[in-house]
């Protein structure tokens, strides 16, 4: 199983057709969203490209089936304009005996989650700020922001048969790696 992971997209339609450039490129079976697609919410200044109803639009024609996690900026109303549903704060994806809980990251965190077993990935958003980290046998993955990353890059993650990438957006570079 092969996915293309993002988070955090905040409405910005210059970073969600970058996304999509590079998931074609992944060739994924699947778009993984982990929260916070359409609006920017207070805290963030308006990310370049800002244009929510084009996000909608771009991910709607999407060639693949999105997951979605609801973050802690998605509105009821989002669901009006979605051709996917984006309204529960969590996920689970099997890929055989590994599980990835997917969620945005305000309602469940890495340091509060449901148990998870020994072939397990967390995937959270929210602070857009990339991690690929393991603890306690559970690998945490965010793969930070395609539009206001607080760590310097714009990025997403790709999982690929147990292992995760994180990438550059702009240039595709793999930035980290690591095998569930």
């Amino acid at each position: 199983m092969k996915l293309v992971i993002a988070s955090d997209l905040h409405g910005s339609a210059a970073a969600c057709r970058m996304l999509l450039d590079r998931a074609a490129a992944e060739g994924p079976d699947r778009l993984v969203l982990l929260g916070d697609l359409l609006y920017h919410g207070p805290r963030n200044a308006l990310p370049d490209g800002y244009d929510p109803a084009a996000v909608a639009a771009l991910l709607n024609e999407a060639p693949w089936p999105i997951t979605a996690v609801r973050g802690n900026c998605d509105a009821e109303v989002d669901q009006m304009v979605l051709g996917f549903p984006c309204r529960d704060t969590a996920a689970l994806i099997a890929d055989g005996s590994r599980e990835l809980f997917c969620t945005h990251g305000h309602v469940f965190s890495p340091d509060d989650h449901p148990a998870l077993g020994p072939r397990a990935a967390f995937l959270s958003g929210h602070t857009h700020r990339k991690t690929l980290e393991r603890r306690n046998g559970v690998l945490y993955v965010n793969p930070g922001s395609p539009s206001i990353p607080k760590d310097g890059t714009a990025s997403f993650a790709v999982y690929d048969n147990g292992r995760f990438t994180l990438r550059d957006l702009e240039s595709g570079a793999a930035i980290a790696e690591a095998t569930l």
